[in-house]
């Protein structure tokens, strides 16, 4: 078997596992907005992904025979298969081994995190493909010379801003493979070359005027460096190469502004309104959010390193232990996969030291490096029985950012299944081996199963078919929020209808949007989003529409909102004629007749659908939240303020 051919039975392998279990449409998170920003061609949140939106616009459009959600989670599978597809020729190039490339493809591509993030519209999906691409065309310059390899690295690595810039997390990789000939040469020209782009390109994406200077100033200094063959005109070469650098990496780094172009036509998602060059810094660099630095930590270290093992757990048996507490049998398997990657890593450092280097250190940078760098809180779901309970924890688990980590121990697992096998004598042993993770794990994670294939569907129609005509309803964050975005955008639904995000009021591009779109907030003011929220229902009357309120708002916010609600569903009506109150509590009724409707469409919809055990709770979340009308209906006796808080909000 050739390296090819290994590597396109590791992709075609892949591709069926991830079509197989596919989501057949929007799913929570994230995933509800990045439909609906390709289909409006919009901007999703920051940093706002322009390349990316773009590529899955275009590749939905072209599959226009499939429902557009459908699409979209297939790109995710295509280039979650390219990047499987290429670590396998790479791999079994380098060792000379296809079956290594084969194997250490299938566990790469098997690993839980990796399947999820193949089979959902996410950006992680496009990022994977990038690093990979970037690595292998590092490869190819560093093993040939050729200075065109060279500037496709410097062109993939650039891309790292317009598609995400987690990319990033494998420019070392690049640098090292480019620079290091298959000899034991080390190209400093190269390396300096691509260094300069790496620091540049981090620093357009944090907007630092400091950093775009700094990678700018190793870029023009490689022009000085000289190397063996080097001949008489030398200079005009090194020059020539260093412009070229530049052109191409400006180029790739140009596609940010699609953001600046399109926000002037104001698309449906068009998230902090890039309209002018300061707000366009503030979208690509994040400004919106708490980004926090190297220092002080957001969590012991020992706690961040703690995490990150609990998410190395979740990669190859879930379905051994669905939920986040492991059992014997899936620590098993994970020492088991853990160990093949150290006899994965001493094989490969015998067979080729050069890419065993290049995987080491794309481990290091996608595990320890990721930890360092993003100071991430406890996990969601991670030590509540270590740190106090009013700590900060993350909205929710991580373990999408050590992606890059999980893929380089895959790649050596991959390799130390085959060493293992070709022992006894038979090496498809060790592909068998690492075709285990498949069995493991797919009940966990296959999204065409119920209730997540259709649920965060369902929560929208839920949310949205029992208001009454143009309400303005009130939300909690990305949950309740995308899957409306999806809805509305994609399929049409009740367009009449405007969502407030409540923890987007601390955003004046928010606020803006609301007065710009809809005359809501006039007088709001993102530096008091709780007044916001008020002024805003009180504008909302003035112009008579119904103010509506999620069931998922805390009492507090929904009190700032009316005194007085009518519950109807998974959502509450304001009573007309009602204002802010102020306090803490509101005046809750029940319409038993819209409660008896909902809880009878719930329980068709439910019927054959339960909660599946799985480390992310986001479902069994929403499906109690679904229980709310019938128990609401069956505690009637109960005071329906204290039964809509208790039974209701679940959070």
């Amino acid at each position: 078997m050739t390296a090819r051919r290994a590597a396109l039975l590791a992709a075609a392998s892949l591709a069926a596992v991830y079509i197989a279990t596919l989501a057949p449409g929007v799913t929570f998170w994230d995933a509800g907005e990045f439909i609906a920003a390709a289909h409006s061609l919009g901007i999703p949140h920051p940093p706002g992904t322009p390349l990316f939106v773009v590529q899955l616009s275009a590749w939905a459009h072209a599959l226009a025979f499939l429902p557009f959600a459908t699409a979209t989670n297939l790109f995710s599978s295509a280039c979650t298969v390219a990047a499987v597809g290429l670590t396998a020729l790479w791999i079994g190039r380098a060792t000379r081994e296809p079956l290594a490339g084969l194997a250490a493809g299938i566990a790469a591509g098997a690993m839980s995190t990796v399947w999820q993030n193949a089979t959902e519209t996410e950006v992680y999906a496009a990022s994977l493909l990038l690093s990979v691409a970037a690595i292998v065309a590092a490869d190819r310059a560093g093993r040939t010379g050729e200075t065109r390899f060279t500037l496709l690295t410097a062109y993939l690595l650039a891309l790292a801003v317009p598609v995400h810039l987690s990319a990033l997390v494998a420019a070392p990789v690049a640098v090292q493979l480019a620079a290091t000939r298959p000899t034991g040469g080390f190209d400093r020209r190269t390396a300096l070359l691509l260094f300069g782009v790496s620091v540049m390109t981090a620093g357009v994406g944090r907007m630092s005027p400091w950093m775009i200077g700094v990678g700018l100033a190793l870029i023009v200094l490689a022009a000085a460096v000289r190397r063996a063959g080097d001949e008489t005109g030398g200079r005009r070469g090194r020059t020539g190469i260093v412009i070229a650098v530049v052109v191409v990496a400006g180029v790739a780094l140009s596609a940010i502004a699609f953001l600046i172009v399109r926000a002037r036509f104001d698309p449906t998602i068009n998230q902090a309104y890039p309209r002018s060059w300061g707000q366009l810094a503030y979208v690509v660099a994040r400004r919106q959010y708490d980004v926090a630095g190297l220092w002080p930590r957001r969590a012991p270290i020992w706690l961040q390193l703690a995490n990150w093992f609990e998410y190395a757990d979740w990669q190859w048996a879930l379905r051994l232990a669905p939920g986040v507490v492991p059992n014997v049998w899936r620590v098993l398997v994970t020492s088991l996969f853990g160990g093949l990657g150290f006899a994965g890593a001493a094989w490969h450092r015998r067979r080729d030291r050069r890419t065993w280097l290049a995987v080491l250190l794309l481990f290091l940078c996608g595990s320890l490096g990721v930890i360092a760098y993003l100071n991430l809180r406890a996990g969601r779901t991670f030590a509540w029985g270590f740190v106090p309970e009013d700590a900060a924890h993350e909205a929710r688990d991580r373990d999408y950012f050590f992606t890059l980590g999980f893929w380089a121990w895959g790649i050596w697992a991959g390799m130390g299944a085959i060493a293992v096998a070709q022992r006894v004598g038979r090496a498809w042993l060790g592909v068998a081996l690492v075709a285990l993770p498949i069995l493991l794990n797919w009940s966990v994670v296959n999204r065409r199963s119920e209730p997540d294939a259709s649920l965060a569907r369902e929560t929208a129609r839920q949310l949205l078919e029992p208001l009454p005509r143009r309400a303005v309803l009130f939300v909690e964050g990305d949950n309740d929020t995308y899957p409306l975005w999806y809805a509305q955008e994609v399929e049409g639904e009740r367009r009449d209808v405007t969502v407030v995000t409540l923890p987007l009021l601390g955003a004046p591009w928010y606020i803006e949007e609301l007065r710009r779109r809809h005359g809501l907030g006039d007088r709001a003011n993102a530096s008091d989003p709780e007044a916001a929220a008020s002024l805003i229902a009180n504008d909302a009357r003035t112009l008579n529409r119904p103010v509506a309120a999620a069931n998922t708002l805390e009492p507090r916010e929904r009190a700032a909102l009316s005194r007085r609600w009518r519950v109807i569903g998974l959502v509450a009506i304001a009573e007309p004629g009602t204002s802010e109150n102020g306090g803490s509590a509101a005046e809750i009724s029940l319409d038993t007749a819209a409660l008896r409707r909902v809880a009878q469409s719930i329980e068709t919809w439910q019927r054959g659908r339960q909660a599946r055990d799985q480390p992310d709770s986001i479902h069994e979340y929403f499906l109690r939240l679904f229980s709310c009308p019938s128990r609401l209906l069956a505690g009637a006796a109960v005071p329906p303020s204290a039964s809509l808080d208790s039974l209701c909000n679940l959070r």
